[in-house]
């Protein structure tokens, strides 16, 4: 089966490729690098030449409000059309565990995408994902305020990039839900109390502050806001297992 990630050559995208090649799946791993643009439409029609699946990792280069709304509004247009001329049978797209439950310019942006993709005629589902691990330090350089970090105690879910990736093969080659599946971390904690220990466990010294004004990307987080309220698939990888590997690293 062909199968074409759309920004195949991040941080999910270049995890997820090597789980398919290796289930014997033709990959491409597309890109504006590679010559795939969705935003112009550049490549489109080449390389969904024969696809049966296209999973969406594409992501917004700039992440003023405007500018990503209209990233992701006019990025999933192009692919969605595109899609359907070329007979693609399985939209697949990474979206926020809560984006359609805390107030912030990028979590809106991705609720417009999901409305996008599920107003097309393409069969399709959706991934909702809590916070990627891997994103724990820019969450705390944001929360920074001198040698503090300002963190909501709201509850936090983070998953391992590697997690997302086996989610997201495992989505691809399943038949189409036109609805939503959410996964997240087997570890579920206070939000500061997380980046507390991931501080501790690579050597910053930073003091984490249990902050209930502490703004996420600019939006308020209340008890439940990051967290799924229903039933997710969990990731094998805690917190403790990941800390090490990243401190090694």
């Amino acid at each position: 089966m062909k199968i074409v990630i759309i920004g195949g050559t991040g941080l999910i995208g270049s995890k997820t490729a090597p789980i398919l090649r290796k289930a014997g799946h033709e990959v491409i791993a597309a890109s504006p690098n590679t010559g795939v643009n969705t935003i112009t439409g550049e490549g489109l029609k080449e390389v969904l030449a024969g696809a049966q699946v296209v999973i969406d990792l594409s992501n917004s280069p700039s992440w003023e409000d405007k500018a990503v709304l209209e990233f992701f509004q006019t990025s999933g247009r192009n692919l969605l059309a595109a899609e359907a001329a070329a007979g693609v049978r399985h939209h697949v797209a990474v979206s926020i565990v809560g984006t359609d439950r805390t107030e912030n310019g990028y979590f809106r942006a991705k609720v417009a995408q999901e409305k996008v993709i599920e107003a097309s005629s393409i069969p399709y589902t959706i991934i909702r994902s809590t916070q990627f691990m891997e994103f724990l330090k820019g969450i705390a350089d944001s929360g920074a305020d001198g040698n503090k970090v300002r963190i909501s105690p709201g509850l936090f879910q983070p998953i391992a990039a590697d997690d997302v990736a086996a989610a997201v093969a495992d989505v691809a080659l399943a038949p189409p839900r036109n609805g939503i599946v959410e996964i997240a971390g087997p570890e579920r904690a206070p939000f500061n109390e997380i980046v507390a220990r991931y501080l501790k466990a690579v050597g910053d010294s930073r003091q984490v502050v249990r902050d209930p004004e502490a703004r996420y990307f600019g939006g308020r987080v209340e008890e439940h806001s990051l967290v799924p309220l229903g039933e997710a698939r969990r990731g094998r990888i805690g917190l403790d297992e990941w800390f090490r590997a990243h401190a090694r690293a």
